[in-house]
């Protein structure tokens, strides 16, 4: 799947804030900090990748929804329905 430029460039950051969290939370747990302070940085790389996933799949879904004149298009409804739903 190929989404526009400014789309491309937000997930990205979004996966690379994500990737820079987790590697808080393995330095966290290396340094035997306490598990609510651990289990808060997971829950926000949680939050960082969900973000990510749905802004893939909403710019997906626009270019995935446009067909060409005459062509069907490259996923049906029902199949986007089910992408979306897997991250929910």
């Amino acid at each position: 799947m190929s989404v526009d430029e400014e789309a491309s460039t937000a997930i990205l950051n979004r996966l690379r804030r994500a990737q820079g969290q987790l590697a808080g939370v393995i330095a966290m747990i290396e340094a035997g900090r306490d598990c609510k302070d651990v289990v808060t940085q997971l829950a926000a790389v949680s939050r960082a990748l969900d973000r990510a996933g749905f802004k893939i799949v909403a710019s997906g879904m626009r270019q995935c929804m446009a067909a060409a004149d005459g062509e069907a298009p490259p996923m049906s409804e029902a199949e986007l329905e089910k992408l979306f739903l897997a991250l929910a």
